[in-house]
């Protein structure tokens, strides 16, 4: 799929919805990426620039991903890159399904025809400090203005339901939510606007990357803050910039289906990395 190269360190470029990523193949060899390089191949002007780095690596008897995000820090989870990532595994192993390991834990993928990949994103996490969050509360209602809710899915989510998501100043609302005290690990956001009980309109920002066309964990955490409210079901169209995710939050987890997207192929030349360290 990738690797090494003589020269360089090969890499593949692939979205989902316009969520878009670099993807490392470091099975079989030592892991290349630092928080140094991921800000550096994260940088959409000196590099390629991506909203998260997906490295896939080896554990015994599992393949495994590590998310980087644009910033130089980790995140457990990246719904749309674990879907791309299943998709190149699938085609390399002729497989209809695969698990991949990642801090969210071992999550199921499978192909489900017309292009579509699905993934199970495991079930919510909604006690205060499974988000985390700095103190006890409920994470239906937080005490912030408009009392979003707060959901982890191995990555903390702050939900606002508005009245009309085109009109929020996504620019100041979310870096301001982000890094809000009441959020130790920082928090992705989303604005969400109810369509009705079936789909739901959102714009998000991700936390260390900015504002984003798509996120999968994203789409998974405000289907269950609907759904907790009494706003929506629990199998949903979510209306993301980028594109449209189905999402149902089933006994076994959240399963998200979408499309993805093989966009190039390339290697990163060794001046680049020196540079780069």
């Amino acid at each position: 799929m990738t690797g090494n190269d003589n020269n360089g360190l090969a890499f593949l470029k692939m979205h989902g919805l316009g969520n878009d990523f670099v993807v490392v193949d470091a099975r079989g060899r030592a892991d290349p990426i630092t928080p140094a390089l991921a800000r550096a191949i994260g940088d959409r002007h000196f590099g390629i620039g991506f909203d998260q780095l997906a490295l896939i690596r080896d554990e015994p008897g599992i393949v495994a991903v590590d998310y980087w995000n644009a910033d130089g820090s980790l995140s457990d989870a990246c719904g749309n890159a674990t879907r791309c990532v299943a998709r190149l595994l699938m085609e390399e192993s002729g497989a209809p399904s695969v698990t991949l390991r990642t801090g969210r834990g071992d999550l199921a993928c499978e192909d489900a025809g017309e292009g579509l990949i699905r993934v199970n994103m495991g079930q919510p996490l909604l006690e205060w400090h499974e988000v985390p969050l700095a103190r006890e509360m409920d994470t239906l209602e937080l005490p912030l203005e408009g009392a979003p809710s707060a959901t982890g899915m191995g990555n903390p989510h702050c939900s606002f339901f508005v009245a009309d998501a085109a009109a929020v100043k996504l620019d100041e609302l979310g870096p301001k939510t982000e890094h809000d005290p009441l959020f130790p690990a920082r928090t992705n956001v989303q604005v969400v606007e109810v369509i009705d009980r079936q789909n739901l309109r959102v714009r998000v920002w991700e936390r260390g990357v900015g504002a984003t066309l798509a996120s999968g964990s994203s789409a998974c955490a405000v289907t269950v803050a609907a759904a907790r409210r009494g706003l929506a079901g629990r199998a949903v169209t979510v209306h993301l910039d980028g594109g449209r995710l189905g999402i149902e939050w089933r006994e076994d987890g959240i399963w998200m289906t979408g499309p993805t997207m093989l966009v190039a192929s390339g290697v990163l030349a060794p001046e680049f990395l020196e540079t780069a360290q």
